[in-house]
C-alpha cells in the first residue's frame, strides 16, 4: 500500500503540473492577444489619423485655402486699365439692291459693335478705335466700363492704318486715359495683354506673347493695299475685340487689336502704337492722314524655286512682278517681270492656282542700307520709316548684277 501510494503521488503532481503549464500558456496567449489587439488598435488609430490628415489636406486644397497664386502683374494691369476701355455700338444702314419698294424694304439695318480706349491728346480725351469698327455706321454710342453710355462722333480716320478717333459728349469723370508708348522696341516673346468686348462681353481680359513683328495684313476696307508693320500676338481675341488696347507689362498701350485669322487659335494682329502716335495729330486736326508713302509695284517673296527659275543665287528679297504705270517705281526705272512661268509651291498672283509668277524683273534686297528679306519687310520699312515725298535708295539685283536705284516716293492714292 505504501508502495502504491508512493507510486501514485507522482502521477497527481504531473497532472497538476500539466494543468499549471496549460494555465501559463493560456495566460501568455491571453496577454499576447491583448497586446496584439492593443497594438492593432494603436495601428488602426495611427492609420486613421494619417488618413484624416491626408483628407484634411486634400479638403483644404479643394476648399481654396491652398490655391495657385494669382498672376499679380496681370491683376494689377487689369485693375489699372479696364476702366479706360469702352464699347462702341452703331447702326450700319445698307441699301438693298434690286429690291421692289412696294413689296419689301429697300433698306437693311445691322448693329455693329467693337471696342476702343481712352487717351489724351493735348489734355483732351479721345477714344481710339479701328476704322472698320466705325466705317459707315450711324447713331454711335460709347459705353464706359461702369455702364454709362453717351453719343459719340468720328472726328478722324485712316482706312490704310485701320484707325479712327472718336469724341464723346461725357463728363470728365468718365475718362481714364491710358499711356501710349513707342512700339519700336518690342521683342518677340514679350508678354502682352488685351482688353475688349468680344461678342459684346465687355471687359474681357486675355494675355499672351508677341509671336512676331513686322507682319502685313489686308482688310476689305483697304482694297489692294496692305496694312504694314503689324504686331502678331497669341492672346485670344474675337469679333468685338477690334479697337481695344494691346498692353505691355507696365499697362501701357503698345498697339490696338485689329484682326484675327478665321478658324485660328492664338493668332491675333494689332496696329503698332507708333502708327497711332504718328497719325493722331493729323487725324484730329484734319480728319485724315495722307502721308502713307507709295512705291507702285507688285511682287513676291524670293525663294529657292524662284531663284532657280530666275538663274540667280539670291534667295531673299522681293521679286518685282509688275510696275504700275506712272508710279514712283516706274519713274525711277525699276523693272518688272518679262516671262510668266509656273513655280510649284510658290504663291504668286497669277494662274488658276496662284502659282504662276512673272520672272526677269528686279529683285529689291535693301532700302537705305537696311536688308529686306520679304514683301512684309519692304512694306513695314516704308510704313515705319518713310512718308510721301521722301527719297529712298533701293538696293536691287538686276540681271544678276547688284545696283542701286533712287526713288522719290509718292502719296498712296486715297480710297
Amino acid at each position: 500500500m505504501a508502495e502504491m501510494e508512493t507510486q501514485g503521488q507522482p502521477r497527481v503532481s504531473r497532472t497538476a503540473a500539466v494543468f499549471a503549464a496549460f494555465a501559463v500558456v493560456c495566460l501568455v496567449l491571453g496577454a499576447t492577444v491583448v497586446y496584439y489587439n492593443s497594438a492593432l488598435s494603436r495601428h488602426v488609430a495611427d492609420s486613421n489619423s494619417a488618413t484624416m490628415t491626408t483628407t484634411t489636406t486634400s479638403t483644404a486644397t479643394a476648399t481654396g485655402t491652398s490655391t495657385t497664386p494669382v498672376n499679380s502683374t496681370a491683376l494689377a494691369i487689369y485693375n489699372s486699365t479696364s476702366k479706360s476701355v469702352v464699347t462702341i455700338v452703331g447702326v450700319n444702314v445698307t441699301t438693298v439692291p434690286f429690291c421692289l419698294p412696294y413689296f419689301e424694304s429697300c433698306v437693311s439695318y445691322s448693329v455693329v459693335e467693337g471696342s476702343g480706349f481712352v487717351m489724351d491728346y493735348q489734355d483732351i480725351p479721345y477714344i481710339i478705335t479701328n476704322f472698320h469698327v466705325v466705317d459707315g455706321i450711324t447713331n454711335i454710342t460709347v459705353t464706359f466700363s461702369n455702364g454709362d453710355a453717351y453719343p459719340g462722333k468720328v472726328v478722324g480716320s485712316d482706312v490704310y492704318a485701320d484707325l479712327a478717333v472718336v469724341t464723346v459728349s461725357a463728363p470728365a469723370s468718365e475718362f481714364f486715359p491710358l499711356t501710349i508708348v513707342e512700339s519700336s522696341g518690342l521683342k518677340v516673346g514679350q508678354s502682352i495683354y488685351a482688353i475688349g468686348a468680344p461678342f459684346g462681353l465687355s471687359g474681357t481680359f486675355t494675355s499672351g506673347l508677341i509671336s512676331q513683328l513686322g507682319r502685313t495684313i489686308q482688310e476689305e476696307t483697304t482694297g489692294a493695299y496692305s496694312i504694314s508693320g503689324i504686331i502678331q500676338f497669341t492672346a485670344p481675341i474675337n469679333p468685338g475685340n477690334s479697337g481695344g488696347p494691346l498692353l505691355d507689362s507696365d499697362g501701357e498701350v503698345i498697339g490696338i487689336t485689329t484682326a484675327t485669322i478665321s478658324g485660328s487659335e492664338g493668332v491675333g494682329f494689332a496696329i503698332p502704337s507708333q502708327t497711332i502716335i504718328k497719325e493722331l495729330p493729323s487725324l484730329i486736326a484734319t480728319g485724315s492722314y495722307t502721308e502713307h508713302s507709295y512705291l507702285g509695284i507688285s511682287g513676291v517673296d524670293m525663294n529657292y524655286q524662284l531663284a532657280q527659275a530666275s538663274k540667280t543665287n539670291v534667295t531673299y528679297g522681293v521679286l518685282i512682278e509688275q510696275v504700275t504705270g506712272g508710279s514712283p517705281a516706274a519713274k525711277a526705272g525699276i523693272k518688272g517681270g518679262t516671262a510668266l512661268v509656273e513655280i510649284i509651291d510658290t504663291e504668286c498672283a497669277y494662274g488658276s492656282n496662284g502659282n504662276q509668277c512673272w520672272i526677269g524683273g528686279d529683285i529689291i534686297i535693301s532700302a537705305n542700307g537696311t536688308k529686306l528679306i520679304s514683301m512684309d519687310a519692304l512694306s513695314s520699312y516704308l510704313e515705319e520709316n518713310t512718308v510721301a515725298g521722301q527719297t529712298v535708295i533701293f538696293g536691287i539685283i538686276r540681271d544678276g548684277v547688284p545696283a542701286n536705284v533712287t526713288v522719290t516716293l509718292g502719296a498712296r492714292p486715297q480710297p
